[in-house]
């Protein structure tokens, strides 16, 4: 198993419903143990299609501190994207969340772009950003 999260991670496919599945068909094997049944494993298996009509969920974001970043970036890396608003946080920390990011988005060959005052978005490598905001450019 530890190899198939591991190439499903090189893909960059998110494995979260087949660590879901996996537990769930250990408790099933476990309980037809105890009742002598055979465990059904064919109700288990999920196509990679139905991930993409699911649709894309984009996470937002206002975070309070630089430890937040991690969290942003987790998103990332499960390829969601992210609107980042930083008027909570202080200019300096601001700056950090923003280097941290910026290095999150080019290791996964997505982008970043700023499209407000304290607003960022953030983008895996499958998600296009088109168009421009007038008012971030004349900055």
């Amino acid at each position: 198993m530890g190899v198939m999260n591991k190439l499903m991670g090189f893909l960059g496919l998110d494995n979260e419903e087949y660590i879901e599945e996996t537990v769930q068909e250990e408790h099933e094997e476990a309980d037809s143990s105890h009742k002598r049944q055979p465990a059904s494993r064919a109700n288990n298996v999920v196509p990679f299609q139905a991930r993409e009509k699911e649709g894309i969920r984009l996470i937002l974001c206002e975070p309070r501190h630089y430890s937040d970043a991690q969290d942003i970036a987790d998103n990332l890396r499960h390829r969601r994207p992210v609107v980042v608003n930083l008027h909570r946080v202080e200019k300096d920390q601001a700056k950090r969340i923003i280097d941290f990011l910026s290095g999150t988005v080019y290791a996964l060959n997505g982008d970043i772009q700023k499209v407000g005052d304290t607003i960022f978005v953030c983008t895996p490598d499958h998600v296009d950003i088109q168009g421009t905001i007038s008012s971030v450019l004349e900055e």
